[in-house]
Formats: C-alpha cells, sequence, structure tokens
C-alpha cells in the first residue's frame, strides 16, 4: 500500500476526532439528547452579535448621526422625543427588515444548495429572485400600483415561479441536477420577461422599477416589518425542526428512505418554505443579490462542518445585509447607493476569489 493511501484514513479518522471533540452530548432529565457542536454555536453567537452591533451602529448613522450610547438609551426607551422619532420611527423599521431579509434570504439560500446538493442552487441561480421581480414589474408597469400591491405582485411571482421548477423539474421525484438545471432555464425566461416589461413601461414607472430591481431598502417602515416577521416567525422553526431530516436527505434518497425519511415530503415543504422565503424578502427589499448565494458558503467555511448549517447561513445572511447597508451609508452618504449594488460587488468579488483558490487547489 502507497503511502498517500495510508495517510488518507488517518487524515480522516484526524478529522473525525477534531469534529468528535468539538461536539458535545446534552442530556436532559427526561432523557431526551442533543447534540451540541460548540465551534458551530460560537460561530452564530459571533454572527449574531455582529448583526446587531451593525444594527447599532446603523441606526446613529445618517443625515441626523447620534451616537452609540444615545441609540442604545433610546431603543431602550430612555430617549428624548426627538432621538425617538429618528431611531424607533424612522431607521429602527430599515435596520430590521435588513435583518429579516438577510436572514431569510441566508437560510433561503442554505435550504436550496442543500436540495440541490450543488453550491450554485441559490435563488439568484435558479430564477426565484427573477420570478418575484417579474411579478413586482407587472404590478408597477401594467397596473401602476402602491408598495403594498408590488410587495403582493413581488410574493406572487416568486410562489409561481417556484411552483413551475418544481413542476418542471419532477420526474419521480425531484433531484438536483434536473432542478438546477431547469431553474437556469427559468431564470432566462424571467430575465427575458422583464426586459420586455421594462421597455413596454413610461419614463417614471421605468425609472421606479429600476430603483425597485437594484434591491434597496430606502423608505421602508414598519409595514414591512410585521409581515416579514410574522413568516420568519413561522416558517424559521419549522425549517430548523426539519434541519435533522434534510442532512440525512444529503446522503441520497434510498439511505434517507432507509432511515424513515419521507423524502419527497420533506423536499416539497422545505422548497416551498425557501420560496416563501425568497420571495418575501424580494418583495420587502428587491432582488438583493448574491446574498443566499455566499452567506452559506461563509457560514461552511467558519463552522467547517458539514450539512446544511442552516443556523449560521441565517446569521451570516442578516449579519452580511445590514453591514452592507452601513458600508453604503458610511462610504456613499445616506441613500446614495442602493444596498444591493453593494451586495452585488462583494459577492462578485467573493466568486472570483473562490474560483482561484478552487482552480490552485486543482478541484476546477
Amino acid at each position: 500500500m502507497s503511502t498517500a493511501s495510508k495517510q488518507a484514513p488517518r487524515d480522516e479518522a484526524a478529522a473525525t476526532a477534531r469534529r468528535g471533540r468539538a461536539a458535545r452530548a446534552l442530556r436532559t432529565p427526561g432523557g431526551l439528547s442533543l447534540r451540541l457542536d460548540v465551534r458551530a454555536l460560537t460561530v452564530v453567537v459571533v454572527l449574531l452579535a455582529a448583526a446587531l452591533t451593525a444594527g447599532v451602529l446603523l441606526i446613529g448613522t445618517g443625515e441626523f448621526p447620534i451616537n452609540t450610547r444615545d441609540v442604545v438609551r433610546t431603543l431602550l426607551g430612555d430617549g428624548n422625543p426627538g432621538q425617538e422619532l429618528v431611531v424607533i420611527d424612522l431607521r429602527l423599521p430599515r435596520v430590521l427588515v435588513a435583518l429579516l431579509v438577510g436572514a431569510s434570504l441566508g437560510l433561503g439560500g442554505a435550504l436550496f444548495q442543500a436540495l440541490s446538493r450543488n453550491p450554485l442552487g441559490s435563488p439568484d441561480i435558479l430564477g426565484l429572485s427573477q420570478g418575484a421581480t417579474a411579478g413586482a414589474l407587472v404590478v408597477i408597469v401594467l397596473v401602476a400600483g402602491d408598495a403594498r400591491q408590488v410587495t403582493l405582485g413581488a410574493l406572487a411571482g416568486g410562489l409561481a415561479t417556484g411552483l413551475a421548477i418544481y413542476l418542471l423539474a419532477w420526474k419521480r421525484g425531484v433531484h438536483g441536477y434536473r432542478l438546477v438545471l431547469v431553474g437556469i432555464g427559468m431564470s432566462a425566461i424571467m430575465t427575458a420577461v422583464n426586459g420586455y416589461l421594462l421597455t413596454k413601461a413610461d419614463m417614471v414607472d421605468a425609472a421606479r422599477a429600476v430603483v425597485w430591481m437594484t434591491g434597496s431598502l430606502s423608505g421602508r417602515d414598519w409595514e414591512q416589518v410585521w409581515p416579514l416577521l410574522a413568516l420568519c416567525a413561522v416558517l424559521v422553526p419549522l425549517v430548523l425542526g426539519n434541519g435533522r431530516a434534510l442532512r440525512m436527505m444529503e446522503m441520497g434518497d434510498d439511505v434517507s428512505y432507509a432511515l424513515g425519511v419521507r423524502v419527497e415530503r420533506v423536499r416539497l415543504l422545505l422548497m416551498l418554505a425557501a420560496v416563501l422565503l425568497t420571495a418575501a424578502a424580494t418583495a420587502a427589499a428587491g432582488p438583493v443579490s448574491f446574498v443566499a448565494l455566499t452567506a452559506p458558503q461563509l457560514a461552511r467555511r467558519l463552522t467547517r462542518s458539514p450539512g446544511p448549517n442552516l443556523l449560521p447561513s441565517l446569521c451570516m445572511g442578516a449579519t452580511l445585509l445590514v453591514t452592507a447597508d452601513w458600508t453604503s451609508q458610511r462610504v456613499f452618504g445616506a441613500d446614495q447607493l442602493a444596498v444591493g449594488v453593494v451586495t452585488g460587488v462583494l459577492g462578485g468579488v467573493y466568486l472570483l476569489w473562490l474560483l482561484v483558490t478552487e482552480r490552485r487547489a486543482g478541484r476546477i
């Protein structure tokens, strides 16, 4: 046996041992046991702290700057009337929308990548964001609807696109390779539809549509917060509760069936949850690019843990979006640059770095 072949099992055993040392088993008096990944939990805590810190800094940033101490004091109910107006009524909803949209995109991206078993299986690539954009453009261009109608149109467009992708990819089940191919085709179709709708719009509606298509948090208020918060309150526990089944499904459908997982039922449920999360996020802030694609990959690199990494991806998405919005306002001024432009640049740089790294490693 060669030295390399002898070394491979040793490396694998060492990696398994490290994962075992990093994990802890917790047992309750009732007999319930829980496997706890210490590194993943640490990453989640650090990301949550970073997201909250960036949110506080973002609240204090703008044409009327407020220092961090006053922001915290106002959030705790001890600010003066002027600070309460700026912090609570004007800026806090924007920060909450950023956190919720980023969390929704991060979790939705992790679900699609796990279900398709492909790191490119994100809403940006599969056409869901383009479908939600098409629904919003129909309302803007053909109906001249208000902000609430645009939100409903984006939600309906995302759901319709997700249903079409699922039905077209179905053949005795939905498999990752076919899902990605159908999604890429649907993305091209929806992009063409969006271009056609823009050519039919007048100047005012076209300008409004382009601003929305960029992905922006400007002008967000409590009307966008409550529906998104309610949806996340329902879907996030549902998704996390099916995390164990999703981890088993990554080993293949046959193994999952043997372990008692209802594969198609779980896949349909999680795909529906991912579509709803993505469509709702797009409806609230427009098609913010690359967050759903990069957040799960960054979370996986930080946790160094196999599996979908659902909770770390959720926290990473929230951190990415609120940090990108804070960076945009600090560098370019309030509402001078849409957050979707910043995430697009950061995501593009990350993809180029990833391709160079993978090529140097000989994997592509």
